[in-house]
This record gives C-alpha cells, sequence and structure tokens, in this order.
C-alpha cells in the first residue's frame, strides 16, 4: 500500500486521510529519511491527529541532489514539435538541483527571462545507491525506485532556445516545484504507473491532461536501463520523465520552420521569439498553476500542486 511522505522546516510526516503522523527520525534529508524505513512504517500505523491544512510544506525531496530529466517523451509532444514518436530517441539533460522548490512556493520570473513556460511530469525518486552498471529489470525495479513525486519542469525559452541548451533555461531557482508529497510504491504499485492521469491547469483553464500509458514513449525501467550504463544515482535523487502536449511553445508549421531555414541564425531567432512574445499561454505574472497525478480510480494519489507565478522587478 502506497505511503505519502510530506516534509515541513522541521520535520517529516506520513499523510493518513486529511491528517499527518509525524515521522520520529533524526533525517534531514531525503536519502538519509528513505534508509529510516522502520519509522515511516511506525508513523503509517500511528494515530494522526495534525490536519494536512496546517503545515506549510516544503519539496519532499531535498537538495543538493541529482536532478535528470527525459527529453521529449510523450507521443503527443513529440507529435507537436513535428516529430514522429517512432524516431524519438532515449535521451536525458540535468538541472540543478538548486532549482527544487515546494509545492505552493512561488514560480519566479527572473527579470531578463520574457518566455516562461511549464511541464507537468511525473518524478521518480530513487531509494539506494545505483552504481554505474546497475542491472535493472522489471524483477528489481522496486529495489531502486523508492517512489513518485508530481514535478514542474519550468522552462524559460527564450534561453533555452537561442542557445540549444537546457541546463541554465531550466535551473533558476524555483524552476522545479516538486511535491507536495512523495509517495511511496511497492512493486506492483509502480507496475501501475501507466495507469496514472496527468493534468495542468493555468487559472483553472486545463492546459494538460493525458493518461501516461496511451502517450508515454520511454517509461521509467527503459529509462533506468540506459541511465544506469554511465550515470552514478544515489538515494534522494530526481528523474523527470517527460511531458505530454499542452506546454505553451508549439512548434511553428512545417512551411514555416523551412521558411526559417533560409535565414541567418540571429533574425531567424528575432522572429520566433517576436511571434512567440504575443502568444497568451506564456506564464504570466499572478497565474496560478496547478499540477495533480492520480491513477483513474484513486488507488494511486500523488496529491495536487498550486504554485504561483510572481515576476521579478
Amino acid at each position: 500500500m502506497s505511503t505519502a511522505i510530506l516534509r515541513t522546516a522541521d520535520a517529516w510526516w506520513v499523510r493518513i486521510g486529511d491528517h499527518v503522523a509525524r515521522i520520529k527520525t533524526a533525517a534531514t534529508t531525503t536519502r538519509e529519511l528513505l534508509a529510516d524505513r522502520s519509522a515511516i512504517a511506525a508513523a503509517a500505523s500511528a494515530g494522526a491527529e495534525t490536519p494536512i491544512d496546517s503545515l506549510h510544506l516544503l519539496s519532499p525531496v531535498t537538495s543538493p541532489c541529482r536532478v535528470v530529466a527525459q527529453m521529449t517523451n510523450f507521443a503527443s509532444h513529440a507529435s507537436d514539435a513535428g516529430v514522429k514518436p517512432s524516431t524519438v530517441p532515449l535521451t536525458f539533460f540535468r538541472k540543478s538541483s538548486g532549482s527544487i522548490s515546494g509545492p505552493g512556493q512561488d514560480i519566479i520570473k527572473p527579470s531578463h527571462v520574457s518566455l516562461l513556460d511549464y511541464e507537468a511530469e511525473v518524478g521518480v525518486v530513487f531509494g539506494r545507491t545505483v552504481p554505474v552498471g546497475t542491472q535493472i529489470g522489471a524483477d528489481n525495479l522496486a529495489e531502486y525506485v523508492a517512489g513518485l513525486v508530481i514535478t514542474n519542469d519550468v522552462s524559460a525559452r527564450d534561453v533555452q532556445l537561442p542557445k540549444t541548451q537546457f541546463f541554465e533555461s531550466k535551473s533558476y531557482p524555483t524552476f522545479t516545484p516538486v511535491g507536495p508529497a512523495l509517495v511511496l510504491l511497492d512493486s506492483d504499485e509502480l507496475k501501475r504507473f501507466d495507469d496514472l492521469r496527468l493534468q495542468l491547469w493555468v487559472d483553472g483553464k486545463l492546459r494538460q491532461n493525458t493518461r501516461i500509458g496511451d502517450d508515454i514513449i520511454y517509461r521509467p525501467l527503459d529509462a533506468l536501463k540506459s541511465l544506469t550504463r554511465f550515470q552514478h544515482l544515489d538515494a534522494g535523487d530526481l528523474l523527470l520523465t517527460g511531458t505530454p502536449v499542452g506546454t505553451a511553445l508549439s512548434a511553428p508549421p512545417a512551411i514555416v520552420q523551412k521558411v526559417a531555414g533560409l535565414l541567418p541564425e540571429k533574425r531567424k531567432w528575432q522572429i520566433f521569439l517576436a511571434k512567440q512574445a504575443k502568444n497568451p499561454r506564456y506564464l504570466q505574472d499572478g497565474d496560478l498553476v496547478e499540477i495533480s497525478v492520480a491513477s483513474e480510480d484513486g488507488t494511486i494519489d500523488l496529491g495536487t500542486q498550486h504554485t504561483t507565478v510572481r515576476y521579478a522587478r
């Protein structure tokens, strides 16, 4: 049975209905907490008297840690970018863990950024050290994956695209809201990853909505088989698994791309960014971004994340 872990400034908690039970642990990091499973189990079986609404929640994934993300990994997202899903390779990029923020913390747009975008994603949290060369299969996946979290891969598109890089554009502080809960799952529950529905709203308007199994290209097991060939991982590290169609950024029609390809590079980006600046789907000051992830039957529920966009002055 899944266990939802919450974090505040001074404690870790297990969610039990609308209340929480404090975990009696000295752990200060996600890595340390995941090594103290007996304390988690004790809290899960104890009575819960503290209302969850009374807590100011922080990210259940602590920093510093490794944050690895999969690139285009949903068929709908690939098609929207003008790419055949069957041709999409399994690729990764890194984000700074300094970008991690809480599930209710404001997303702060730096003053030099104009095109602020969102990407609702499910994050995989590792539960133990994964040395390079580790062989991971369906039979032992749960030995290495502790659970799942809601994440938002916030992106500065006007930094990302002209520079053709991801690290800077996705690593500003508050650009990876995480939580509210780290939901620990057993082997059978992890097999239900496909059953999760991922949804994102901006000011109450649904922007992203997909059942993961109907849309995803490379599942976590595929990603880990590739990632462990070259990347050492530790308990508490985070893997973002991609986002579906519905982000503010959308590829221009093929004919427009063809014409733009004839222009000098600088001029091409000037035209593109000027056009994108008129796109109202990019995040505005004061926008409320909400993300929820749960199975259709509600037996696996990662909760709902609520963040507000603020423009730096």
